[in-house]
Order: C-alpha cells, then structure tokens, then sequence
C-alpha cells in the first residue's frame, strides 16, 4: 500500500518506518522539520512531505494518493492547551483526508471507573474525532515498555535509585502494560483488515508495584516499597521529576492514567488478529534491558518536540559568538566522533562538574537538566535529545550544533565544525547566544569569564580526544 504516516520523529513512529518498509510498503511521512528525520537509516527510503497539522500546512498534499494513514501525534509536551492543539490538528486531518480509506491511531487505554486525566480524555476525544468522519481503527493501550519509552523509563529510574520507596497506595492498582514490539505488530496488521473502531490492547494484568518488583528481580535488586495512603498525583510527578529523566510535563501523564485501574479488554484484538501472542511483562522488561545493554535502542521518549520548540539559529537576531579554531592533526572523522560522542555517560571532557551543577540548578527551576543523557553512545541524529540540549543538524565528519532546551533569559547555541585543511584539519567551536533584553545580555556578560575558560578548556579536550581515538 501507499502509507502516510504522522509523527515519525517520535518513539512509535521512528519504529515503524522501517517495519512498513521491510513489508513493501510505500512509505510518505509527514513532518514539520525534514532536517529531524535525516540520517536515519530509512531516510532515503521515504517521500518526505513538509507540513503541519495544527497549522494546517500541506495536509491534502500529505494525503493525496494514500490508502492508509497512521496518525501518531499528540500535544502533550505543547503546554496547558495541548487539548485544543490536539483537537485542532484532528479536525485539520479529517477535512483534509478526503477519501481515506483507512486511518489507524494509537491513543490510550481510559479507566472503566472513576475520573480520566485531562490527557487521557484529549487523546480518546482525537481517536472520537477521527472515527467519526473516517474508517478507522483506534488502539487503546496502556503504558507501553520498551527500551527508550517514558514508561519504561520512569520504572527503571525509580526501581534502580531508590532501594526504599514510599509510593502512593494507587500503585497497588491494576494496569495492562504492552511491549513496544506488540505495538508495533497490532499497527502493521491493522492495514490488512478493514476499519474496525475501537481496539483495545494489552498484555498481562499486574499492579505497578510488581512491575517494579520484576524489574528489581532482573536487575538483582532488593527493593522495600511501602504503599501508604498519601501522594497526590501531581506531588507524585515532581518526585519522578526529581529522580528520574522524565520531566513533569510527561510525568503527570503517566501517572494520572494509573490512579485508577488501566485494564484492557483484549477479546476484539483477539479475534481481530489471533496471530498477535503478546509477550508477558516481564519478557518485555528483559528485551529492553538487553537492547540498552548493547545500546540498540532505536526510538527514545524525548525524541518528541513540543510545539515551541522549533527555534533555529538561522533566523536569530543579535546572536553574540564565541568562537575558537584550532589547527589539528587529526582527521575531520576523529574529530566530528569525539564531539558527536559529548554527553550522557561520557559528560562534556572538561569541567564536568560544572556542567553537572548547571545541570541541577536547571532542574531545580524547571528545566530538563542532564537527567535526558542520549539514546546512543556515539550515533547522534537530527531531533535527538542529549542531556539539555537538542541536536538541530548533524553532517556526517563535518558538523554538530546543537540548541539549548535549559532554562535561559535567551536562546542558546553550541557548534563543531571540522574542515581538512592541507596536511591539517581546521577545528572550529561556535557558542551561540541570543539574548532576552538586559537579563540575557548581563547573564552572558556576567558568566563569560568562566564560560570561556570552559569552553577553552573543552575544545581542546575534544582535540585530544580525537588524537586518541586517530591514534
């Protein structure tokens, strides 16, 4: 078939691409950015449309010609009116779509009792909208564990850092998580069969605590966990906040769909597709832990960007540079590995302890902090997220920037460039500002001396670095 599919740059999507492919399938994506889905593997594989959902950009060109869609996009990290956002890019999509004829979503499994979180009902209320003026297939699924997923990651942190955890009573609720590979597999079986509604999906039922105590038995951990009748949700999310990478903006999501029960009922998905056996919870937990062990994870939950975050250095105004060129004896390749491979557990090369300061002083005000790190220890592509910074090119042995997603008075940008020079390789480090009125300007001034010397300090480390590494 003729595929269009909706956010590929996120956890799901990213995944899906290639799984389309490898079953024959033309594959078009739609996305606001064509820079966020180069360099992968399938990039020259795809037709590549540029458009927006919400701003309604290119949509009926996106649509023209397909037999299926997948529409994978919510607004969750968009801000307090993510709800309106979602319901507008939904109404965009179906006007737009024309004759579809087949249209499948992936939103989440809504509790049979009691009350729904905000992003849950926005989510049921795209899949409403959708199925309303479209033949469509809606999933519903609970958390869903895979190596790089929020959920995913939200248990290990907590289960790995906290020996002793006082959790609140819900934990002890009943929910359905499902195995991305299922995810997967119940999506590209959708395009064989015909419309079908609503379809709930998950694998076996367990409470939260035992999710964690499973992962705690992989992991050769013992783990004391304590349900005590306290903790609202959004007490709950900041302590997540504060012990794992996920920040509250995802955070609050997730556990506001576990307050209550989260059970699936699995008889249609059955019938529907008989040949999907899904793997239980803790086969699920065991390939994930094995796919971070050899650092295969192909999709990672901050891969999403949020609706604000599409700033680029190009169209910037009154940028203040700092820039610094060395002449190094090593090859562009040596180079653009040591300053592709900055971040996550191999920290920035000089001052490390500075950037972890800064990096807890960005979470205590809100901002993501290093607790991101990066989703492959030396692959970097476009769109990635590395500790509080987001990559916004990449050029193969050439060039690395990357954008500040920190707590800021501006906008703030850091690049490598490496260029063969004759016998030589011109090495090139640019910081970037753009400040914010006079507290941007007097936090660039003000900070400069120290900023220099670390800046002085990590290039050269990355020149020595990539000495090592010719060598």
């Amino acid at each position: 078939m003729k595929v269009l599919l909706t956010g590929a740059t996120g956890y799901i999507g990213g995944r899906l691409v290639p799984k389309l492919l490898e079953e024959g399938h033309q594959v078009r994506v739609l996305v606001r950015d064509p820079a966020r889905v180069m360099g992968r593997l399938w990039t020259s594989k795809v037709e590549i449309c540029t458009g927006d959902l919400v701003k309604n950009e290119s949509l009926a060109a996106a649509l023209d010609g397909v037999d299926a869609a997948y529409y994978l996009v919510h607004s969750m990290l968009s801000g307090p009116d993510f709800e309106s956002l979602d319901r507008k890019a939904a109404r965009n999509f179906v006007a737009a779509a024309g004759k579809l004829k087949h249209v499948i979503y992936l939103g989440g499994l809504i509790p049979m009792n009691g009350a729904v979180s905000s992003h849950l009902k926005s989510r049921a209320e795209v899949g409403q909208i959708l199925r309303a003026s479209l033949p469509a297939t809606e999933f519903r699924a609970g958390p869903i564990i895979g190596s790089g997923s929020a959920s995913f990651e939200m248990l290990r942190y907590l289960t790995e850092r906290l020996p002793v955890m006082i959790a609140p009573k819900w934990i002890l609720n009943e929910i359905q998580p499902l195995a991305v590979r299922d995810v997967l597999a119940y999506l590209l079986a959708a395009l064989a069969i015909l419309p079908s509604a609503v379809v709930e999906v998950g694998a076996d039922r367990l409470t939260f605590k035992q999710m964690m105590t499973v992962f705690a038995e992989l992991r050769g951990l013992r783990r004391t966990i304590l349900p005590v009748p306290i903790f609202a949700p959004s007490l709950a999310s900041h302590w997540v906040g504060l012990i794992t990478p996920i920040p509250n903006s995802i955070a609050v999501p997730i556990i506001e769909g576990i307050i209550q029960p989260l059970l699936a009922d699995t008889r249609k998905a059955e019938l529907l597709f008989p040949q999907i056996k899904p793997i239980p919870y803790r086969k699920a937990v065991e390939l994930a832990l094995a796919r971070l062990q050899t650092g295969e994870t192909e999709t990672r939950w901050s891969n999403a960007l949020g609706s604000a975050s599409s700033c680029s250095l190009k169209n910037e105004e009154g940028v203040i540079r700092e820039v610094r060129s060395l002449n190094v004896k090593a090859s562009p390749a040596s180079l653009f590995g040591a300053f592709s491979s900055l971040g996550g557990q191999t920290g920035w090369l000089a001052w490390n302890w500075a950037w972890e300061v800064r990096g807890l002083l960005d979470r205590v005000i809100g901002g993501p902090g290093l607790r991101r790190g990066r989703r492959h220890e030396t692959q970097t592509l476009a769109g990635e997220a590395i500790d509080f910074w987001r990559v916004e090119a990449v050029e193969p042995d050439h060039l690395l920037r990357l954008r500040a997603e920190m707590k800021l008075p501006g906008r703030a940008w850091i690049q490598w460039e490496a260029n063969r020079s004759g016998d030589t390789t011109l090495f090139t480090q640019t910081a970037s500002f753009a400040p914010r009125g006079l507290a941007g300007l007097f936090y660039w001034y003000s900070l400069y001396p120290i900023h220099a010397l670390i800046f002085s300090d990590m290039a050269h480390a990355i020149v020595r670095a990539a000495k090592k590494g010719s060598s």
